[in-house]
């Protein structure tokens, strides 16, 4: 159990450090690259807590999800590479406001909330894959359909959008004056 503990100690401050990470650099692909590594950071603490299907479905969500992020930054950004120093936070005053507050009022459910008593008996990891996998093709189902199509579209949208436009109209121009 001590070894286990560990890891998750090591994961969860790694997932941390590379959040603070993704607001300290000045590169938007260094910064996506900071939030995959903290995402595959929880992924392994899914991985130690002995979730392994969510631990794996973390990893490879966010894999997939930042390398699609890092390639549209580097297409649509006028400075991927950060050479220009710009500035990954806004409202700082508020932010930082709005954070204190967020996590005093999570340290203050975590202590005085009451949360009962321990599971006395869990179920084993195959049992619990299976009830979530009953679940995500159940009724979440149309849930996660629907997800998948509206990401989709919006990816198809943006490449659309990213294409110039040829103007017909100044090509019949040049033809006629020919």
């Amino acid at each position: 159990m001590t070894v286990q503990m560990i890891f998750l100690a090591f994961f969860g401050g790694a997932a941390v450090w590379f959040g603070v990470v993704v607001f300290r650099t000045h590169s938007m692909v260094r910064s996506a690259l900071a939030l995959l590594f903290s995402q595959t950071a929880i992924g392994a603490m899914f991985l130690v807590m002995q979730a392994e299907f969510l631990g794996v479905l973390q990893i490879m969500m966010m894999a997939t999800e930042m390398s699609i992020m890092a390639i549209f930054m580097v297409m649509f950004m006028m400075d991927p590479g950060g050479l220009g120093g710009m500035d990954m936070s806004h409202q700082k005053r508020f932010s930082i406001g709005a954070g204190v507050s967020a996590a005093v009022v999570a340290i203050a459910v975590a202590l005085l909330s009451d949360w009962g008593p321990a599971a006395e008996q869990v179920v084993d990891a195959e049992a619990q894959t299976r009830a979530l996998g009953m679940e995500l093709l159940g009724r979440s189902m149309m849930i996660f359909e629907t997800a998948g199509i509206t990401i989709l579209t919006a990816m198809i949208a943006a490449t659309a959008v990213a294409i110039p436009v040829q103007n017909l109209s100044s090509k019949d121009d040049k033809e006629a004056s020919e």
